[in-house]
């Protein structure tokens, strides 16, 4: 088998390197020839097709859709696939496709597109997200990792600022859950099974990303949990994600996101679970 790992073409995170070489390595223990490559001129049209150097299948770590679908349209197996890469990627698509099926998903009002720069922001549109969600709420960009374009709003003053600077960019807002300041649940997802959790915590911030000095430590997998995530993973048709859970502290579960590209560092080290191991001997079952 000869397989492909895609990284950014501009990546620079170390974190992602790591994610790419891990998997390659276990990919390697199983038989599997790999090329880990940045996403540059992978797949171009030409002659009316695309083409692209012929795989086996694909690891798809980058967020690029363009080049996601050009890989898939050359007939590569992509894991995750486009579709789900791009649905994972704009956290607003991720909410409209879980909503109506079940998941508690906090509140959100989404922000209409604006595309004409100068434009005054709606001061109505405002005071009907203070309405819907309250002081504080969460403000986040369509798109966006490791915490990256999520905000915590307090009051009509920076929710006027935040409108304001991103009018131009995709984003909603989100009701506050108040499960104390920093805390999720990240559980990893493999081909339908939750395979581990783990509690990030950040005492600084009110993101719990590891990368933005959160800290992880294992967290025991119920059977209540792993239906929950494995349920998300299957409706937006992932091969491989990371499900962040909130708990309210009136008890109640929230889907707060999903990640295709999650990363598994600190998962292997804090769970002791082998996930670059186990997404591997799936692929190569699932091609």
């Amino acid at each position: 088998m000869k397989a492909l790992i895609v990284i950014n073409a501009y990546i620079k995170n170390q974190s992602q390197i790591f994610q790419a070489e891990r998997i390659g390595e276990e990919l390697k223990k199983r038989g599997a020839t790999v090329e880990i490559k940045k996403n540059f001129s992978l797949a171009n049209i030409a002659g009316n097709e695309v083409k692209a150097e012929k795989y086996d299948f694909c690891v798809y770590l980058d967020k690029d859709k363009v080049a996601a679908r050009l890989l898939e349209k050359s007939g590569l197996r992509l894991f995750n696939t486009a579709a789900a890469i791009e649905v994972c990627d704009d956290k607003m698509l991720t909410n409209i496709a879980l909503a109506n099926g079940g998941y508690n998903i906090p509140d959100c009002v989404y922000a209409p597109l604006c595309y004409n720069a100068g434009s005054e922001i709606n001061r109505a549109f405002l005071s009907d997200v203070v309405q819907k969600l309250g002081f504080p709420l969460v403000a986040k960009t369509n798109y966006g990792s490791l915490g990256a374009g999520v905000s915590l709003i307090t009051g009509d003053g920076k929710l006027t600022v935040y409108e304001r600077q991103n009018l131009l960019t995709p984003h909603f807002y989100q009701k506050y859950i108040n499960c104390g300041l920093g805390e999720d649940i990240r559980v990893i997802v493999i081909g339908g099974r939750a395979v581990c959790a783990m509690r990030r915590r950040n005492e600084g911030d009110f993101r719990s990303n590891i990368e933005l000095g959160g800290k992880g430590e294992n967290y025991p997998l119920n059977k209540e949990l792993s239906a929950l995530c494995e349920g998300v993973a299957k409706t937006l048709k992932l091969d491989y994600c990371g499900v962040d859970i909130l708990t309210g502290k009136d008890g109640k579960v929230y889907v707060c996101e999903v990640n295709s590209n999650a990363f598994f560092t600190a998962a292997e080290r804090v769970c002791g679970a082998n996930v670059a191991g186990t997404y591997a001997a799936y692929m190569l079952t699932h091609i």
